[in-house]
């Protein structure tokens, strides 16, 4: 797993795609995150994942399911955090 930071309100994670569904998880439940995109190797926005204060638990699981299968199509993707100032 190889982790990139920017400075800010930005951060990029360059992961295998297994891991990817593990990561989305982990960055949801810190509960600071306004979105998260998700590219492909080339750099192309495969998925963009608004979240709201409000978004918790089952309301989540269609999103997690979309994260999975897109993740299983690649062999590294590039998670981009916004996070809330």
């Amino acid at each position: 797993m190889n982790e990139q930071r920017d400075s800010g309100r930005r951060e990029e994670f360059k992961l295998d795609g297994g891991k990817v569904v593990e990561k989305v998880k982990e960055l949801i439940h810190e509960g600071n995150i306004r979105r998260i995109i998700l590219k492909n190797e080339e750099g192309k926005t495969l998925i963009e994942i608004p979240l709201t204060l409000g978004v918790v638990g089952a309301a989540l699981l269609p999103v997690l399911a979309a994260v999975g299968a897109i993740a299983a199509l690649a062999a590294s993707m590039t998670i981009v955090v916004e996070k809330m100032e």
